[in-house]
């Protein structure tokens, strides 16, 4: 697709800079305690990851309160499934319910090969078959990807720098200034590490927009469901999305940002009959997109791309 090339360097070169970052720090905490530390905490680090990699889908699964949706329940979601699944070369994803109160969709699992999808029971009734579809390849564009993988790989430097920080800042050995100024550059380096797993996470969303046009789904569609998404976000209690806050990296849409991306959307939404048209999204395509100062720091702290910048390149897409 194009542009593609665009995301996966900024990927690499973050996910470079990531690695550089945490290698210094750790040749830092090595120089000063020997080997013998900087290998505990990489064990350590490494241990973690593998039970979160290993374990994380099982959590996910009980967390979201998911169920399998058999083909019986729902035999045209089967067939969408099957469908995005040979157009992604991957076996077909497990395909399960989650009873949680708003309408949403995620991918979870350890890989492609053992992938699952889920849609909350909200979303039911609020998209159509064309928006329906478009969500499940953009969680099916996850699945290929491989993101789960990648996020969790990516999610060990901060942690990594967290522990030496921790270690080094509370060590007692107060006399030596070299422990402060380690644990002082673990902490900053944990918080650089845990922007640039954001902006990660942030390319991965644009990856998987991509990969549902790709599988054949109309970008209008998916600008659409997302439209209405926000919609249904939106209309949930404070309660609900704060006991779901946790896992909102997973959805397609930030949730936290629901009342703030209906506003986005509905300048696009010409006819305001609540949907994004081709012809909606042709007009975007050719305007110049700005977002303010103050909805790109609120993008460097959410997990998802911000609603206009998204929907620009989906409206590129459309051409």
């Amino acid at each position: 697709m194009k542009g593609t090339w665009k995301l996966k360097l900024r990927m690499w070169l973050t996910s470079i800079l990531m690695f550089t970052i945490v290698y210094a720090l750790v040749m830092a905490a090595g120089w000063y305690l020997g080997v013998r530390g900087y290998m505990i905490w990489f064990a350590a680090s490494l241990i973690i990851v593998f039970l979160q990699y290993w374990f994380g889908p099982s959590l996910v699964k009980r967390s979201m309160n998911v169920r399998p949706l058999s083909e019986a329940e729902a035999p045209h979601i089967h067939q969408m499934v099957q469908e995005l699944a040979d157009a992604a070369g991957i076996p077909k994803p497990e395909i399960g319910l989650s009873e949680v109160n708003i309408p949403n969709a995620f991918a979870y699992g350890r890989s492609k090969r053992s992938g699952h999808i889920a849609i909350t029971r909200p979303i039911l009734g609020l998209l159509d078959r064309d928006e329906l579809r478009a969500v499940l390849g953009h969680e099916m564009g996850h699945i290929q990807h491989n993101d789960m993988i990648v996020t969790t790989v990516v999610s060990v430097i901060p942690m990594i720098c967290y522990y030496i920080a921790l270690s080094f800042m509370f060590s007692g050995d107060r006399d030596n200034g070299a422990t402060i100024i380690i644990g002082i550059l673990g902490y900053v380096a944990y918080l650089v590490g845990q922007l640039l797993v954001l902006f990660i996470s942030r390319i991965r969303e644009y990856y998987a927009d991509e990969a549902s046009v790709e599988f054949g789904n109309r970008p209008a569609a998916l600008v659409s469901a997302l439209y209405k998404l926000s919609y249904g976000a939106a209309r949930c209690s404070n309660q609900t999305i704060s006991d779901l806050n946790t896992n909102r990296a997973f959805f397609v849409n930030d949730i936290n940002n629901a009342k703030h991306d209906i506003n986005d959307f509905s300048q696009i939404d010409f006819d305001g009959d609540g949907k994004i048209s081709d012809d909606e999204l042709r007009r975007l395509a050719n305007s110049d997109v700005k977002i303010s100062r103050k909805n790109g720091v609120m993008e460097i702290l959410s997990t998802h791309p911000d609603s206009l910048k998204r929907v620009k390149r989906l409206a590129e897409l459309e051409n």
